[in-house]
This record gives structure tokens, sequence and C-alpha cells, in this order.
């Protein structure tokens, strides 16, 4: 895969996907609104506080490598921008309308599960159920010209593994957690207890079981 994205790159392309499908009359984007998009504290993880500067920076950035191009509204002389992200005549990387709003939601609020990726990304198009975001997702996972998602592996007290975007480079994994010292001891403790009152028991038991031979032997 030939596009690496920087975090804010993720960000400001994400938001000119997300507008471009959920409110296509106000697209492309002025700068003011690109800002808004990007610093939205709705479906945006993490949450940001970019400035004006910041985010022509990253347009700048993106319009060298032809990811975003300018464009002037008709009759106005504020300037606009819009991506060139996929699904334009410029180039040949498409995807389609489920791809697209999964991997834009990607984009906006790193890696999610397929349950969550279906309830968000339902607001750009249609999701008729849980295995059909699992199905897109693993698509993404093994195209050839890929892979623009990787499954990760399932974090403790999770049911469902999530989902990373590859577009911003290889996902960085935490360490795995690491128990203090004790804290298996600890763990084990309990274990042993009640195995002494299970022996201690059955021991009782034996003895009990021993006394009634005893007494039906002298009746």
């Amino acid at each position: 895969m030939k596009i690496e994205l920087s975090a804010l790159e993720a960000r400001v392309i994400g938001c000119l996907i997300e507008k471009q499908i959920t409110t296509p009359d106000q697209y492309p984007l002025s700068l003011n609104a690109l800002v808004a998009a990007c610093n939205q504290k709705s479906n945006r993880d993490p949450v940001m506080e970019l400035d004006d500067a910041t985010v022509q920076n990253t347009l700048d950035q993106l319009a060298r490598r032809h990811l975003v191009i300018e464009k002037s509204g008709f009759g106005s002389r504020v300037m606009k921008y819009q991506h060139r992200f996929c699904n334009t005549e410029f180039g040949t990387f498409k995807l389609t309308a489920h791809e697209l709003a999964i991997v834009c939601e990607l984009l906006l609020r790193g890696p999610q599960t397929p349950g969550e990726l279906r309830a968000r990304a339902s607001r750009m198009t249609p999701f008729s159920d849980v295995g059909q975001a699992e199905g897109v997702l693993e698509g993404l996972r093994t195209r050839e010209d890929g892979p623009f998602v990787e499954r990760l592996p399932r974090e403790s007290g999770r049911r469902d593994a999530r989902y990373a975007q590859l577009f911003s480079g290889p996902v960085a994994l935490p360490p795995p957690a690491v128990e203090p010292p004790g804290a298996a001891t600890a763990q084990a403790a309990p274990s042993d207890a009640r195995l002494e009152r299970l022996e201690e028991e059955l021991r009782q038991l034996r003895a009990e079981l021993e006394e009634l031979k005893r007494r039906v032997a002298q009746s």
C-alpha cells in the first residue's frame, strides 16, 4: 500500500470523506468548516483542538502528495478543499460505499469492533447486520492491493476483536500486561485453601464412614 498518513492527515482525510457523504451540499469544505469538523466532539477519537494554521499546514502536505485539491466555490473567493484519497478520476484506488464508510470511521475513531463499525458507519451507508460489516472488514484485510485493515488480538474483557486501519502504517500494539510480583501466588492461595478444606472434609467423611462400619459390625 502506497498511502501512509500521519495522525493529522488521517483526521483531515476522514473528515473530508465524512462530510462528502453526510453533507454533500456543504462539500467541498472551507478551512473554517474543516477545522470545525476536525475538532468535532462527536464521532472522534481522540478529540482534538487544532487551529487554522495546523489544519492548513496538513492540507498543504496532502496537496503536495495529490491527496487533496483546492477548489474555490462558484462566485466565491473562499478556498475550499476536497479529497482525492479514493474513488476519483485521478487514480485507480477504488472503494465500495461500505468499504469507504468503514475506512472513514477507522480514520476518525481508531480501532473498533465490527459491531461498533456497523452502528457508526450506518449513518453513511446502511449495513444489514454485523455479519455484513465483518465481511467488508475481511475483504479490506485480504485485498490484493492491500491489506487496508488489520484484525487486532482480542483484548481481555472484550468479547470481539477490534480492527484498525493500516493507512497510517503498522498498528502499535500495547505490551502484554505484566503481573506484579506475588500476583500469581496471591491468585493461587485461594485455590490452595479450598483444596485443603476439601481434603479435610474428605478425611472427616472417611472417619464417619469407618465409625458407621464399626457400629454395624458390633450390632
